[in-house]
């Protein structure tokens, strides 16, 4: 059983290289930032509330988005393990996880801020189907339009310049002092998030050793 946690700046390709090593290892991704998006869509209570903070620029408070990632590890549908996606992203939350839960490694995906910016801003995602594009590298094929489902592509609502500056501010001086939390433990293997995403890929299972069947070598990048 493998149980990992991706960290990352905005745009660092987390879910991305998530999704590939569920796909190859068996492994259940838990993304935090599509269960909150999931609440916004089915417009729940929580949904309302969430929409609410993102608006006004603030974050999850911390037992609401513990609450979230524990009943989700509850349910024990991760038999070969998981990958947590957008957890933990403060001290508080972080000692709550150590506290609940053993994990092998925390996968650090490094990003410089220009690149975060340059991805970030001219990503995109389905309305219908939320299948991600970029603007720069993953086009489609009809402006605007989703190529699998035709649904209609939208900017994230806090995918802004402001909005951006502003996590990107609240990554660095609340986020990024977690991996040290985790360093102690020895548990941070660092990759060079700008690479493409088959060479983020590679390094990823390289330092975890990780085999599997051979990783294809196509020429992408991160959205």
């Amino acid at each position: 059983m493998h149980k990992y946690v991706i960290m990352g700046a905005q745009g660092c390709g987390k879910g991305t290289q998530a999704k590939l090593l569920a796909e190859d290892f068996d492994l259940v991704h838990i993304s935090v930032g599509d269960i909150f998006r999931w609440h916004i869509k089915s417009h729940t209570k929580l949904g309302a509330r969430i929409r609410r903070l993102i608006a006004d620029g603030q974050m999850v408070s911390d037992d609401v988005v513990e609450d979230i990632v524990r009943d989700r590890l509850d349910q024990h549908d991760w038999n070969f393990g998981f990958i947590l996606d957008g957890f933990p992203r403060n001290q508080t939350q972080a000692q709550f996880f150590l506290e609940s839960y053993d994990i092998d490694a925390v996968i650090h995906l490094k990003i410089d801020d220009a690149v975060v910016f340059e991805r970030v801003l001219a990503r995109r995602i389905c309305s219908e189907c939320n299948l991600d594009y970029n603007l720069i590298h993953h086009r489609p094929a009809v402006e605007d339009q989703c190529d699998v489902c035709g649904g209609k592509l939208v900017s994230r609502s806090d995918d802004t310049e402001e909005g951006l500056k502003s996590r990107l501010s609240d990554y660095h001086t609340r986020t990024e002092p977690v991996l040290n939390l985790f360093r102690r433990k020895e548990l941070v293997i660092t990759v060079d998030g700008s690479r493409s995403v088959d060479e983020v890929q590679a390094q990823i299972r390289r330092k975890l050793s990780l085999t599997s069947v051979p990783y294809p070598q196509e020429s992408s990048v991160p959205r």
